[in-house]
């Protein structure tokens, strides 16, 4: 008897641009280093392909990486950081416990992705992702 897969945070990531957010959940996916890894979506650019942000495309890829265990969300950009807001106030438009993460965005996503890839919980996602604004490059 087979022991059921753990409950793995999800991820989405919020940009402007469909393919600034498909580029880096491609990015957290690689740097996993193999095995399971945790549920990641992009939600970028409009419906019709534009720039901009779309609450339907943040609502749906929130749903697509719910395992219950929580849902991360990290954004690019000011209206991209409202748009969840608004998403989150409204109530019932997003997964019961998710969070808007204050993080950056390629970095926080990395660290968003390898660290619920390896079970934990949202708090420890959340921790994981806003430390990378310590991250330094000199």
């Amino acid at each position: 008897m087979s022991e059921a897969p753990a409950k793995l945070v999800g991820i989405v990531l919020v940009s402007h641009s469909a393919a600034v957010a498909e580029s880096v959940a491609d990015l957290a996916r690689g740097l996993t280093g193999g095995g399971t890894t945790a549920p990641v979506a992009p939600a970028g650019g409009t419906a019709d392909g534009g720039l901009g942000t779309s609450a339907e495309l943040v609502s749906a890829a929130a749903a697509a990486v719910d395992r219950g265990a929580g849902v991360a969300v990290l954004m690019d950009l000011g209206s991209a950081v409202l748009t969840v807001k608004a998403l989150l106030a409204e109530g019932d438009e997003l997964p019961e416990n998710t969070r808007l993460i204050d993080a950056p965005f390629v970095e926080g996503a990395v660290a968003a992705v390898v660290t619920a890839s390896a079970g934990a919980d949202l708090a420890a996602v959340e921790a994981a992702a806003t430390e990378a604004y310590t991250y330094r490059k000199e």
